[in-house]
């Protein structure tokens, strides 16, 4: 009796180590669960019951090459940035994160994927030409994002006019319904909602000078040993061909891979 009862303590323990974190695959040793946001086109979104994106189809190729075993799931983007923080459920995230100093105080990061930056996007006869016009504008932005904290410091961190959403696709409906007069996201998400709405006449602004470059990274808890694994694998898939053969699957062109690299 005591011998069957310390037993099934036993798998109950195996159980309970299992069930929180990485788990053991079994011969495929640790398998790591990463959170996303999938609600990004091009980046990483749900074609009815199954998710895809650039994001997915680049962690399945880093993941291959540094011969890991993972899970990905929709989380939402703030789950996805507690848990991460957190190590416990899921060990890193991938959904089109900006690599931030102030980030960097909370998380750690792989090194970067992907170099973007943020648009605005308005209807045809605005009369917004930059991000400075925006100032007495209504803008529809997704929470927690670098278009947040760059609207936020132009337009003022408590303005009500500036609308924070929990998605980009919520922030793209209040253009449409004439809630707001301008989205601000990240270039490949309006470009991707333009090209898929070619009869709504949207018009799309570039501002470098307000908005500069940025670099997505996988996202990572403090301290992370996963860091180790998934640094050279993503140096490997960049200059070996995989990453252009992905982007150019969703965007049509050639990346600039030796300016991503260059980068730390």
């Amino acid at each position: 009796m005591k011998k069957i009862s310390f037993l099934v303590l036993t798998a109950a323990l195996v159980i309970g180590l299992t069930g929180c974190g990485a788990k053991d695959s079994g011969a495929g040793g640790t398998k790591y669960k990463f959170a996303t946001d999938a609600a990004y086109a091009p980046m990483e979104y749900m074609d009815k019951d199954k998710m895809t994106g650039f994001d997915v189809d680049f962690l399945a190729e880093v993941m291959k090459e540094a011969g890991l075993s993972y899970d990905l799931t929709n989380t939402g983007w703030d789950t996805m940035l507690t848990s991460v923080k957190q190590g416990k459920e899921y060990q890193a995230g991938i959904s089109s994160v900006s690599i931030t100093d102030e980030r960097k105080q909370s998380y750690d990061y792989s090194i970067p994927y992907f170099e973007s930056t943020n648009m605005i996007l308005v209807k045809e006869g605005s009369p917004v030409k930059s991000a400075t016009d925006l100032k007495d504008k209504k803008v529809a932005v997704q929470i927690s994002t670098t278009a947040d904290t760059l609207m936020s410091k132009i337009m003022g961190e408590k303005n009500p006019s500036l609308k924070r959403l929990d998605n980009n696709t919520l922030a793209l409906l209040e253009l449409e319904n004439n809630g707001v007069d301008a989205v601000v996201a990240d270039i490949a998400i309006v470009r991707e909602y333009v090209k898929n709405n070619p009869n709504k006449k949207f018009v799309t602004i570039a501002d470098p000078k307000n908005f500069e470059s940025e670099y997505y990274g996988i996202l990572l808890p403090k301290g992370s040993e996963l860091k180790a694994k998934l640094d050279p694998a993503i140096k490997k898939v960049i200059e070996n061909g995989a990453y252009a053969k992905v982007y150019k699957k969703w965007f049509g062109q050639e990346p600039d891979t030796k300016k991503l690299l260059e980068q730390k």
